[in-house]
């Protein structure tokens, strides 16, 4: 999801019709039990009383249901009974206006719970929060590592319990939705993306997105530690092609919201198949891409939305928009709408003009141009998942007290450091340089992400594109730097030392050198070169220069181009993105635990040779899918 204020400009219209093989086998009010997926089934269990509310309900109440503003917007509280909102969320700047303190999360948020008594259903709202790497825009809430280290990790089973912890925190603020997991297969580290996506294999896309969806939404939607997941985004996202999508930081055409240019038997293999194991698991929300496949919006594809995702693979929960992604569909804000609800779009997240689409859709159900089936059905599949978490008319909703105490808490930020160190892989280790010698008379730190919590956490972190020490000092996000927990690790006769530059390094016993990417989310973080920054490369031939044994940690959304760089070092760690808690980096470098992670993607040898993935036919990276040394 993309956090954003700028006009966003509609693209020519695109021609390339989309052809489909897939017949639409069922719809969803007439699918058999038998034919729906297990997983799905639970969504079924209220069908009566769906239907006895439905009945009830007007037009305006119905098309309220399918509209989610960011409460930014909102022209005030009220507008949630007013106009009989389904849905609110958070974007990623969308804070509290006092502050982003989980006192102020969670006043915020059952704020706007509070005001759905007063609409004449008293429906319960869902909101959405895109917490996809923890509780992440909250101050204070455990960060743990984007899911291109989990996806280093090869265990689904902690994947697990990350997702049930960081359901555990968003319920203590009153969020009860996250636009998570990203199940994209990222097949181009250009893409700003990457980091979202669990790695470039479909397998793993699978495995650790279903892990994801039961650790969110728990045995039961109902439980007081479950929130809904949503899979995103569907479909063929992190298969778009350079020089397609969006404009990147530097004005380069990019990859971001671009088109996916394969065929259908591809698309089904390696971008299709992580949902299917995501709706097996009952997730019970979709998030459709804004990328196009062949020249066709996602977001206004009838076939991938209701022929593929709703008839064949019998998914049961409903589709929420992207932010603000209808207004990319080719034509006038009325065809959008239609085009986008036509296609099977349920809700739509409209962040700012939310009354003028409630009118819209209003205006072309009364014309005959969207059929009252459709909207009966968008608002059936919404009902489907509030009932199935107990969000019943008249329920009281608003934050679990009970989850209070365990917010950033010790117990969750042990388990963050665990997913720290099973993460990070060692990719070279000359001369035994690690494990460090917690015996070493001095240890000399270098580099600007070796005391940078941000640069360390990455984007989605407070900030929508994460924060930069310089940009907003007033901020500052609990947990353990690298530096710091360097200095942690090892008894009070061990010197730690630490400059930038890696100046003052000569004599030590060992020189870490913390280099990497600053924090970055969609758009901004498309990149047409992957190589380390003149900083980062100085920092390098200066530890080089102390005559030290050289550890290089490498801070990363992706594989980068560092070449040249691991010729200098003695030993070679990506530690990806982890989080807030730096101890688990630590843990490996002192070799209290001996690194287990696996490359979640291929490591390219130079730019020419990106993309490079596992299966192609010419495959010669500088180190494969899987690789990873231990000690």
């Amino acid at each position: 999801m993309v956090q954003r204020r700028m006009q966003i400009t509609r693209p020519a219209a695109l021609l390339i019709p989309l052809v489909l093989t897939v017949p639409l086998l069922v719809d969803a009010r007439a699918t058999e039990p038998g034919s729906v997926p297990a997983g799905q089934r639970a969504l079924l269990a209220h069908e009566k009383e769906i239907d006895a509310l439905i009945a009830q309900m007007t037009l305006d109440e119905k098309v309220g249901q399918m509209t989610q503003p960011d409460q930014m917007f909102l022209a005030a509280p009220t507008d949630v009974a007013t106009y009989h909102l389904g849905s609110l969320l958070s974007g990623g700047d969308s804070d509290p206006k006092k502050s982003n303190s989980f006192a102020d999360w969670r006043e915020m948020i059952d704020g706007y719970h509070a005001q759905t008594p007063q609409s004449r259903l008293k429906i319960p709202l869902l909101y959405g929060v895109d917490a996809v790497h923890g509780h992440n825009n909250v101050v204070g809430a455990v960060v743990f590592p984007h899911n291109v280290g989990l996806g280093a990790t090869r265990n689904a089973k902690l994947v697990e319990e990350i997702s049930r912890i960081t359901a555990q925190e968003v319920r203590a603020t009153g969020a009860n939705w996250t636009f998570a997991p990203c199940v994209t297969v990222a097949r181009d580290e250009r893409w700003g993306r990457s980091y979202e996506g669990f790695g470039e294999d479909t397998a793993l896309a699978k495995e650790l997105g279903a892990a994801a969806v039961r650790g969110f939404q728990g045995a039961d939607l109902k439980g007081p530690q479950a929130v809904a997941a949503c899979a995103k985004h569907y479909v063929g996202d992190g298969g778009t092609s350079w020089g397609t999508g969006l404009k990147d930081a530097s004005g380069a055409q990019g990859i971001d919201q671009g088109e996916t240019k394969v065929d259908e038997a591809t698309l089904r293999k390696i971008h299709l198949a992580p949902y299917s194991d995501a709706i097996a698991a009952g997730v019970a929300t979709i998030m459709p891409s804004y990328s196009s496949w062949n020249g066709v919006k996602c977001s206004g594809s009838k076939q991938l939305l209701t022929d593929i995702l709703k008839g064949e693979l019998g998914f049961q929960g409903f589709l929420i928009s992207d932010y603000a992604a209808i207004d990319q569909l080719p034509g006038d804000y009325r065809s959008d709408v239609k085009t986008s609800i036509g296609a099977g779009m349920d809700m739509v997240m409209v962040p700012q003009k939310y009354q003028e689409f409630i009118a819209t859709l209003k205006s072309l159900v009364e014309a005959g141009e969207v059929p009252q089936s459709r909207i009966d059905d968008a608002v059936r599949r919404i009902l489907r998942v509030k009932f199935a978490m107990g969000l019943t008319p008249g329920t009281t909703t608003a934050s679990d007290t009970a989850m209070v105490a365990g917010f950033g808490s010790a117990e969750h930020r042990a388990v963050a450091r665990r997913a720290v160190r099973e993460s990070v892989v060692l990719l070279k280790n000359a001369r035994h340089a690690l494990p460090l010698k917690k015996t070493a008379k001095r240890i000399h730190v270098a580099g600007r992400g070796a005391d940078d919590m941000p640069m360390q956490a990455g984007g989605w972190t407070v900030r929508w594109q994460g924060l930069r020490v310089k940009d907003k000092p007033d901020i500052a996000i609990p947990g353990t730097t690298i530096l710091a927990a360097i200095k942690a690790a090892v008894p009070a006769a061990t010197s730690v030392t630490y400059s930038k530059d890696a100046s003052g390094a000569a004599g030590a016993d060992a020189v870490v050198v913390v280099v990497g990417e600053q924090p970055y989310a969609e758009m901004q973080g498309d990149r047409s070169d992957l190589s380390l920054g003149p900083e980062d490369k100085a920092a390098i031939a200066a530890a080089k220069q102390s005559g030290a044994p050289v550890v290089v940690v490498l801070l990363s959304g992706r594989a980068m181009i560092v070449t040249d760089e691991l010729n200098q070092s003695d030993a070679f760690v990506a530690a990806f993105l982890p989080g807030t808690e730096g101890g688990g980096v630590a843990d490996v470098l002192f070799g209290d635990y001996k690194p287990t992670g696996k490359l979640p993607v291929s490591w390219p040898r130079s730019m020419a040779q990106i993309p490079t993935n596992v299966g192609d036919a010419t495959y010669d990276p500088l180190f494969k899918y899987g690789y990873g040394l231990t000690y």
